[in-house]
């Protein structure tokens, strides 16, 4: 009876190489990168079914990529899906908001704030900025402009075109075949530092950047703490040596001919040079969660009327600190907070009538509907014109569930900039949690309340306008 079990069992075992290619190629296709290299190295016959690039390659990269993007349209599909794939997993943390980190370029006007997202063969980048209506009604659209395009070309090539103007059309053959429609546009390196910081510059070596090559690394992130390079956005390797030899040659050699020669040379490429280099930052949590309720990406109408970004962030101690995105005006401004508090534990309801009165009277700076044609700007001090726009933009969503205690740090972080000895209770402020999600804010100093819209949803931008710089 035993003899009998064993042999059953040991004619019901199947191994994986029993089973037709098709299902071995389908199973493989659940693996990593890392998991199918080291597959690969069990036998000959795993290895050269590992290497089947049409197959197998083609399904990782569709299974992850292909609701988002034509996987085949890639590289006018003339490249090996392999290095599409090394190629997508190290853009695919591209995805979403980067803001700007340190002063704007000098020469081009810089974006504070880059979306990208998905194109059909390509990764596109915008310039999301406020909406700044002409006319007096204000609104709370968000304007995308068109800012850089990353694709490859049928040739392997790494192709990242910047649109300096916000004109071109960004949605042009990568291969080159009219150079004349892409003059406006600048040829740049994607330079990555990690998974969330990387340097966009010039690319003055020419249009084209290196090949895309399939490295042993995986997927290009060059070592497991995510610090390269990349797959071929970076400064190519040959470049970059012959740079540091060309700098070294000089020190030794300044009095020669060929250094002048390369000292002038140098001097009239920076001279064409169209880009200054930039520094972005990746927004890694852009949207509120259960846990973080006021955390993302968010715009208000602020006190003159017009529409402005907030990036609001929780730190590891628990506390609460909201910056403005953009250039403002303000001295110091862009490395002090709009507000913040070391407390996050709101207030719930009900609350004392102080804290009714202290909401009740003040003003809420939101849209005037366009559909009121007979609407009137009233002054910040008027009482009656601010229970007018209370009253008449306040929905029943809006309805305040809690209250948070805050500060304004622009007084208590630059406490010389003050002209008059500050006040703390001033300098003291509210945020107002509302039904919906959403918040307001405002301070003990003023009489109105900045309430706060959602940017993004679903990894997609509210109220998005199109457009292009004239």
């Amino acid at each position: 009876m035993a003899n009998n079990l064993n042999e059953s069992s040991s004619s019901s075992s199947i191994s994986f190489s029993d089973f037709p290619e098709d299902v071995q190629l389908c199973i493989l296709s659940f693996l990593g990168p890392t998991e199918i290299a080291s597959f690969a190295c069990t036998s000959k016959q795993f290895g050269s079914l590992c290497s089947n690039d049409g197959k197998l390659w083609f399904t990782l990269c569709d299974r992850r990529w292909g609701s988002k993007t034509l996987i085949t349209k890639w590289g006018e599909g003339k490249i090996p899906y392999k290095v599409l794939y090394n190629t997508l997993h190290e853009w695919e943390n591209l995805i979403g908001f980067w803001r700007r980190s340190g002063p704007g370029s000098a020469v081009i006007s810089s974006p504070s704030l880059v979306f990208f997202e998905w194109g059909t063969s390509f990764i596109s980048a915008f310039r999301v900025s406020p909406v700044q209506s002409q006319s007096e009604i204000c609104d709370y659209q968000v304007k995308k402009v068109p800012f850089l395009k990353m694709g490859i070309s049928e040739e392997g090539q790494i192709v990242n075109l910047l649109d300096p103007d916000g004109r071109a059309d960004l949605n042009l053959d990568l291969n080159f075949g009219d150079g004349n429609q892409l003059n406006d546009l600048i040829p740049v390196n994607v330079c990555f530092m990690g998974k969330t910081h990387f340097v966009l510059e010039e690319n003055v070596f020419g249009r084209n950047s290196s090949p895309v090559h399939v490295s042993g690394e995986d997927c290009g992130f060059g070592g497991e703490d995510g610090i390269g390079i990349g797959v071929g956005s970076g400064s190519p390797p040959d470049l970059l040596m012959l740079e540091i030899y060309q700098h070294l040659a000089n020190r030794t050699s300044p009095g020669s001919d060929r250094s002048r020669r390369q000292r002038r040379k140098e001097k009239g490429r920076m001279a064409r040079r169209r880009w200054e280099p930039q520094h972005f930052v990746k927004i890694v949590n852009c949207s509120p969660t259960e846990l973080r309720p006021l955390q993302g990406l968010w715009k208000g109408i602020c006190a003159d009327m017009s529409l402005a970004f907030y990036l609001v962030a929780y730190d590891d101690i628990g506390g609460i600190a909201c910056r403005r995105l953009g250039d403002p005006p303000e001295r110091f401004s862009s490395y002090a907070p709009v507000f913040w508090t070391s407390n996050a534990t709101f207030m719930e309801s009900p609350f004392p009538l102080e804290e009714e009165s202290l909401y009740g009277s003040r003003i809420h700076l939101q849209p005037v509907q366009p559909h009121n044609e007979n609407h009137e700007q009233f002054p910040m001090s008027d009482i009656e014109g601010a229970n007018h726009i209370q009253q008449f933009h306040l929905s029943e969503n809006e309805v305040v569930n809690r209250i948070l205690l805050i500060n304004a740090s622009y007084d208590l972080v630059i406490p010389d900039l003050a002209a008059a000895p500050i006040n703390p209770r001033s300098a003291e402020g509210r945020i107002w949690q509302y039904r919906d999600g959403t918040f307001g804010f405002g301070f003990v100093r003023d009489n109105f309340v900045i309430d706060m819209k959602n940017i993004v949803c679903d990894g997609c931008i509210i109220d998005a306008v199109n457009l292009s710089v004239d």
